[in-house]
């Protein structure tokens, strides 16, 4: 990948289960399966279709490594709760390891060892 500069979107955070499809539940807290599904039943988020508008703008090549997709499907994998200043709510910056980050980091560098 000479000349290129690579990115990730993991807009993968939702905050209703309805997202997933599981009316009982009402966020990833205390999920312990990943979906079982092949596709996510909440669609992509909208900032991912903007990000893909503007990588096809610029005049550099730009390769986007999107994980969006299979880290919406572990709705098991940041079930935390993550506060500050006696705030406390669903966390869906941190991700449990080993998990998800470690899949992200194998898709890097097989991109990496391709380009």
């Amino acid at each position: 990948m000479s000349k290129a500069h690579m990115g990730t979107d993991s807009g993968s955070c939702r905050t209703s289960s309805r997202d997933w499809g599981d009316p009982t539940a009402k966020t990833c807290w205390g999920e312990t399966w990943p979906m079982l599904s092949t596709g996510y039943p909440g669609g992509p988020p909208p900032s991912q279709d903007v990000l893909k508008r503007v990588l096809r703008s610029v005049s550099k090549a730009v390769h986007l490594l999107d994980i969006t997709g299979l880290s919406q499907l572990r709705k098991d994998g940041h079930p935390s709760a993550f506060g500050y200043g006696g705030h406390r709510g669903n966390d869906c910056t941190h991700w449990c390891l080993p998990g998800v980050p470690d899949i992200w980091n194998e898709l890097l560098f097989a991109a990496l060892m391709q380009g």
